[in-house]
């Protein structure tokens, strides 16, 4: 199969070739790591003096400047003391100059409260709306640790230090949850090759049935991590849809090579493993079974012949006058 299949590029989008990325370890969430992530989350806020409905950040709160300006002292309240966007929205109205920082950083809060559709709307005034060298400054000063953690993937969740690529991701995410793929898909399409955008763009290629775009996007993956692992799974998918299904088997056998992979989507290539037997019309994917199938079909011809043999046979036993 030529992985160069289908309208999109043809080369991988999730090599990232930087040193330092914004990224940091993923996580698949599940049901029990969800809960345990949350209680963590709340006790080391209250250990930590922060209340874990702000914004996140890695290490310690970046301490304000003595010179600051008034609009970079009520910013930096407003970012790392207040959980209410609408704080952020006050100081939009107030320091024009500052407009798109704030609506960004608004952005990021709501959606981290899961509020999608409003963070959709303020993320894309955020990044339409031009900020003043103050502002810019500082962003850079203040905003290195913001810490977005953000749904990729169906369960998939990436923690992004503040960048293009965190406010990029958590604006698909929202899109994708509001059913506008095309507009997520759009919204990543500009983000420089990694595995976390990948994942992004590839959800949201395979949502809209782009399945060729999908494989062409994916193709030399190997299971290096849990990343890696869930964009095969992706993969795989794909190349079922597309009736691909010798290069799917062996997507979803790279996923099950590594044994630390999680078993969450371990179990998730299991049961794609067992759709696809099924897809091919066998009962598993094993070489034995492979052997197996022509002898299966041999025997079901002789049971044929045996049966309109006797059919024959008893016609002509009636008309010779039998019983």
């Amino acid at each position: 199969m030529n992985d160069g299949l289908g309208g999109g590029a043809a080369v991988p989008v999730y090599h990232d070739t930087r040193d330092l990325t914004p990224f940091r370890e993923g996580h698949v969430r599940t049901p029990v790591r969800g809960l345990a992530d949350g209680v963590g989350g709340v006790i080391s806020g209250v250990l930590g003096g922060r209340d874990p409905g702000r914004i996140g950040v890695e290490g310690e709160v970046p301490r304000l400047k003595r010179l600051a300006g008034q609009p970079a002292k009520a910013m930096h309240s407003a970012v790392f003391t207040s959980t209410a966007p609408d704080r952020l929205i006050t100081l939009a109205r107030a320091y024009p100059g500052w407009s798109g920082l704030c609506h960004v950083m608004a952005g990021l809060l709501v959606y981290k409260h899961g509020g999608y559709l409003r963070a959709s709307e303020l993320l894309r005034r955020g990044l339409t709306t031009r900020i003043d060298d103050a502002a810019s400054q500082f962003s850079s000063s203040y905003l290195g640790q913001v810490v977005t953690r953000v749904e990729v993937a169906e369960r998939i969740e990436v923690p992004v230090l503040f960048s293009e690529e965190s406010v990029f991701l958590a604006l698909a995410h929202s899109l994708r949850e509001l059913g506008q793929a095309e507009a997520a898909l759009d919204s990543v399409a500009g983000l420089p090759p990694s595995l976390p955008a990948a994942l992004a763009r590839c959800t949201a290629a395979a949502s809209l049935g782009r399945h060729a775009d999908v494989v062409a996007w994916t193709g030399g993956l190997l299971n290096a991590d849990d990343l890696a692992a869930a964009l095969l799974l992706i993969r795989a998918r794909s190349l079922r849809a597309l009736g691909y299904y010798d290069d799917a088997q062996a997507a979803l056998r790279e996923v099950l090579r590594r044994r630390k992979t999680s078993l969450a989507l371990r179990n998730d290539a299991v049961t794609d493993r067992a759709l696809l037997a099924v897809d091919m019309g066998r009962r598993t994917l094993t070489p034995r079974s492979r052997r197996q199938e022509p002898a299966a079909l041999e025997t079901l011809e002789v049971i044929r012949k045996d049966a309109a043999m006797r059919r024959l046979w008893e016609q002509d036993w009636k008309q010779l006058g039998g019983d």
